[in-house]
């Protein structure tokens, strides 16, 4: 691992010669993305550590990476052997990486980050925490001159969705966007996010790995819009149906153009949280309104054809998940972690509407199932052996939508601990999936339900409940989550969101259980209108796990009705020879 500490040595030395006491670095791109293309897989490049959310720090004397819990592990083992030290998000002994600055470097030190990938909202925050003790420079991207073979910006072509899948046309979906633009003040707005434009243009591409967005920024005004990304990844006919609504302009036009078509008087929307400081330079001179994207709250509560989509994306997955356990051999188990989630793959893509993975699948056999983010490669793929389990988080991606499930696998014969901690998980999975709650309810008003069980037994995990999904996009979108961060976004009729309690054991094993949810209304009382959650999953509980003592009749029951559901939906549709496998799982408890 000497090239990275290379690497960090050669950073240094460009600190020096531009007069920087520090670098940060957040591993994101100009788009604020949580999974980012090659390019920006900045924090990768300088640490060794792949994990999708991290900050690196580079001072003269110190190079700390610092990850959240679910990383602990994976981050510890791939720094190992660097010049990089790891530090705990949210744990009080380590402090956060701009207190750490600000406590350790004199009065005065100069801080550099990439302004392409710092936002109007995080350089705020950074400046407030820094205070007049350290200065924040907001610098081109020294990276650039490290990095010397660093991958070009992509452009890989795009896909128009029909209408009979989108559910609503460009045009409806711009039109919305403008009235509440309108109705906000402004006769612009400034759109960054990928997933957003993929939404509001009706096109996916695969210029990010299992997300199917382009590099792209959007202006909206009443009367035209204007999309910003590489030309050459159109198809004639995607670029004339296109064009019906929007002008097509490069990606690096964006802050010229901003520039030259903005007038002094016109009112800007944009999001802080998004818009990076390159493009904020261009608005300078623009009244400003700010707020979340219009499109990110539209795209959340998923029209009727959505829905429609995501529910028959999820039968066709149950399918292939049946097929796939029906197929393992259970007692005597030769796989590999990678072996496994290939296996399930394959039986995905039998299904001509799967287009492939919706992200990097997560096989952790034993105490691989502790690190509940890990990611198999040739150096750590475990081959199974024995008694044990195997965490298996997956998801496919459709032509109408896209899945995200997690089952936790028994080979072999279970310990009473692992029963128990099993039970223990699916008790908060079913008390989250059978809540109902008043309108208005935020996802961090239920999380407690989801950790009750394992809290009074003195266990906990500490990674949120839930998050939110696309429609035929990124596995992970918000604004919705589930998580005790007390988010104030509450959750609306057509969201979808996980359900995915969990408990890990570092050294021993991993258990999670993930269903995917929707948002419907339920009753209305004098009271007001209540919701409630309609279980898109079809998939099998791991019936040997549970012990049924720990269970209430009501929860048994939950568990039974749950998997006469399963068997119905699938019994038609499975392969024969994974038809006894199926009717075994769901047998009544």
């Amino acid at each position: 691992m000497h090239h990275i500490d290379e690497r960090v040595a050669l950073l240094r030395s460009l600190l020096a010669q531009h007069h920087l006491d520090g670098w940060i670095i957040n591993g994101t791109d100009p788009h604020q993305s949580e999974y980012v293309c090659p390019r920006w897989r900045t924090r990768a490049y300088i640490s060794g550590f792949t994990g999708s959310a991290g900050t690196v720090v580079i001072t003269k004397d110190e190079a700390l990476l610092w990850v959240d819990s679910r990383y602990f592990i994976q981050a510890q083992q791939q720094i190992e052997g660097t010049c990089f030290t790891m530090m705990k998000v949210d744990t009080p002994s380590y402090p956060d990486p701009y207190s750490f600055l600000k406590e350790h470097l004199d009065k005065g030190s100069r801080i550099g980050i990439d302004k392409a990938t710092l936002t109007v909202s995080g350089k705020k925050s950074l400046e407030e925490v820094f205070g007049d003790e350290l200065v924040l420079v907001d610098s081109e991207d020294l990276l650039d001159q490290v990095w010397t073979d660093r991958p070009a910006v992509p452009s890989e072509p795009v896909v128009s969705l029909h209408d009979d899948i989108a559910g609503f046309s460009r045009i409806q979906k711009l039109t919305m966007v403008r009235v509440a633009m309108v109705q906000k003040g402004a006769n612009y707005t400034l759109i960054s996010s990928l997933d957003d434009i993929a939404w509001l243009t009706n096109l996916r591409g695969s210029d990010v790995s299992y997300n199917p967005v382009f590099l792209s920024y959007l202006l909206v005004g009443t009367e035209k819009a204007w999309l910003f990304t590489d030309l050459a990844r159109f198809s004639d006919e995607v670029r004339a149906l296109l064009e019906e609504e929007y002008e097509i302009l490069g990606y690096e036009e964006v802050v010229s153009h901003l520039k030259q078509t903005l007038k002094a008087e016109d009112v800007v929307y944009y999001n802080p949280e998004k818009t990076n400081l390159l493009l904020y330079s261009a608005l300078s001179e623009n009244k400003a309104v700010v707020g979340r994207d219009f499109s990110t709250d539209l795209k959340a509560s998923k029209n009727e054809t959505e829905l429609e989509g995501m529910r028959r994306a999820h039968l066709l997955d149950g399918v292939a998940l049946v097929n796939f356990l029906a197929r393992l051999d259970r007692k005597h188990p030769k796989y590999t972690e990678i072996e496994l989630s290939d296996l399930l793959r394959e039986q995905r893509l039998r299904n001509p509407d799967c287009l492939g993975e919706s992200f990097a699948p997560i096989s952790g056999w034993a105490e691989h199932g502790a690190m509940c983010h890990y990611s198999a490669d040739k150096e750590s793929n475990l081959t199974l052996k024995g008694n044990g389990l195997l965490v298996l988080d997956t998801g496919g991606m459709y032509r109408f939508g896209l899945t995200d499930v997690t089952r936790t696998i028994l080979f072999g014969t279970p310990t009473e601990e692992q029963i128990r901690d099993y039970t223990l998980v699916l008790k908060g999975n079913l008390a989250l999936a059978s809540q109902r709650f008043p309108e208005g309810t935020c996802g961090y008003q239920l999380d407690v339900l989801a950790r009750q069980f394992l809290w009074q037994e003195g266990l906990s995990y500490f990674h949120g409940t839930g998050h939110g999904l696309g429609f035929r996009l990124g596995v992970h979108e918000g604004p919705q989550s589930i998580s005790p961060k007390p988010l104030a976004v509450p959750l609306k009729k057509g969201m979808i969101v996980s359900d995915e309690p969990g408990l890990y054991k570092e050294g021993r094993h991993g258990i999670r259980i993930e269903n995917i949810l929707a948002v419907r209304a339920d009753v209305k009382t004098e009271f007001g209108q209540f919701l409630s959650f309609e279980v898109l999953t079809i998939c099998p509980f791991e019936r040997t796990l549970i012990d049924k003592n720990l269970l209430s009749p009501q929860e048994i029951a939950m568990v039974d009705t749950y998997h006469r559901w399963v068997f119905e939906e699938l019994k038609d549709l499975v392969d024969d020879e994974a038809l006894p496998y199926l009717k075994e799982a769901t047998r009544s408890l």
